[in-house]
């Protein structure tokens, strides 16, 4: 695999915050409020008329909102309109996707100047609703008519990772903890406490609505994550270890080397792209804890921008389940199998950590707009290079080398990117 023809910078990010928006906010407000966003992080001379053509991810709008032909219509939004827009559909992966389609575009020559997005307004529809429609990205004729719904696929992983490497339910909580820890930093996160201030919390509920004080009360957060207030969704995963149904737009502004000049001098460089697929169905893998996909993805990602795992200094990664972050930690080379549960318990992977893991909250505590989360991935990744993350978030280092894991469905898609100064 070959280096980009050409670079590809991204010159300003930014996103909506993320949460339960309906009814106040639909997916044409959270787009508008991304836009703004990304054109104040633009450091100069921003035109959006110099923009050529959107690349925008999204997942199911047509599900959740009755809404499918959204490219044109986040065009018009923009001003871009007749200017080419298109949507781009990988699950939870989808604008990971149109990122590599935008830098692909770029570095080919076709484009100078592009707008990525992602979408997703996933609280419009019932709760029932929203878990029908994330599993239609699982098998429908095997997997979706035997009950399986996307924490019943991530507990087999679980329970098959539990099996094979002694993992226990307190190296999951570990994530959990560290990731609410970093959401309570990010104003952008739809939860932004620790588990602490989520215990304290509830202690408070439960005095003024008169009802018993709970058993952990005085406890540790794995007194509380073991308890009754974390209950069991599919065994071994309970609610915290489950992202949250969200509602959430991210947009990137992206260059050629000679036109991000024009906007800024400390452009944010994309040097390697890599996506990978696997089958769909978790029963005709030949492992339950390894994504294929995710190796695929990593191997030429690295190969492009001649990087390597121990290059990397921070990331974000897809935890759409505490134990996908685990996996996604082994499958990308950070650690051998069976071992990152060991640098997550020592702290590792904390923002003062040695390799600072979703920094952001992850889309544990910042939230999971499914068709969002890959664009949002790269907005943490630009904010931590430009040395902007805001509150006590930034880590205490200069980013040189970054990389976001974008995971669709239950392994089926991956979609990685390498980031430099």
């Amino acid at each position: 695999m070959g280096k980009l023809s050409r670079k590809v910078a991204i010159v300003g990010a930014g996103m909506s915050k993320f949460g339960q928006w309906w009814p106040i906010k639909q997916n044409r407000d959270l787009w508008q409020d991304a836009l703004i966003s990304a054109m104040n992080s633009v450091d100069q001379n921003f035109d959006m008329n110099d923009v050529e053509e959107l690349f925008l991810g999204n997942f199911t709008a047509d599900l959740f909102n009755h809404e499918s032909h959204l490219a044109p219509l986040m065009a018009q939004i923009a001003g871009l309109n007749p200017k080419p827009a298109t949507r781009f559909e990988s699950a939870c992966a989808s604008s990971g996707l149109a990122l590599r389609h935008a830098v692909i575009s770029i570095a080919s020559g076709m484009t100078d100047l592009v707008l990525v997005g992602g979408i997703e307004t996933m609280t419009e529809v019932p709760t029932v609703d929203v878990t029908d429609a994330l599993a239609s990205a699982s098998d429908t004729r095997l997997e979706y008519p035997a009950g399986a719904t996307f924490p019943g696929l991530y507990a087999a992983v679980a329970t098959a990772h539990m099996h094979e490497y002694g993992t226990k339910d307190e190296d999951l909580f570990n994530v959990a903890i560290k990731n609410y820890e970093n959401g309570a930093q990010n104003p952008f996160a739809q939860v932004q406490m620790t588990i602490e201030q989520v215990m304290e919390d509830k202690l408070r509920k439960a005095e003024k609505r008169g009802k018993p004080t709970p058993k952990w009360k005085g406890g540790t957060p794995y007194d509380f994550l073991r308890s009754s207030s974390n209950p069991y969704i599919a065994y071994p995963l309970r609610l915290f270890d489950c992202s949250l149904v969200t509602d959430g737009a991210a947009a990137l502004f992206l260059a050629s080397e000679d036109v991000a000049k024009k906007y800024t001098d400390t452009p944010i460089w994309i040097t390697g792209t890599g996506q990978g697929s696997a089958t769909l169905q978790l029963a005709d893998r030949k492992s339950l804890t390894s994504f294929g996909a995710t190796k695929a993805a990593a191997e030429t990602a690295f190969q492009m921008s001649g990087l390597g795992p121990k290059d990397i200094q921070i990331a974000e990664v897809h935890d759409c389940f505490t134990i996908a972050e685990v996996v996604a930690l082994e499958d990308l080379g950070f650690y051998e199998k069976g071992k990152a549960v060991v640098g997550i318990r020592e702290g590792e992977t904390k923002r003062d950590g040695k390799l600072p893991i979703n920094t952001s909250g992850g889309l544990k505590t910042k939230g999971h707009p499914v068709g969002t989360t890959g664009a949002a991935q790269a907005v943490e990744i630009f904010k931590q290079m430009r040395g902007r993350a805001e509150r006590n978030r930034q880590v205490k280092f200069d980013v040189e080398c970054a990389l976001t894991h974008n995971l669709g469905g239950s392994g089926a898609t991956c979609v990685i990117h390498t980031y430099e100064k």
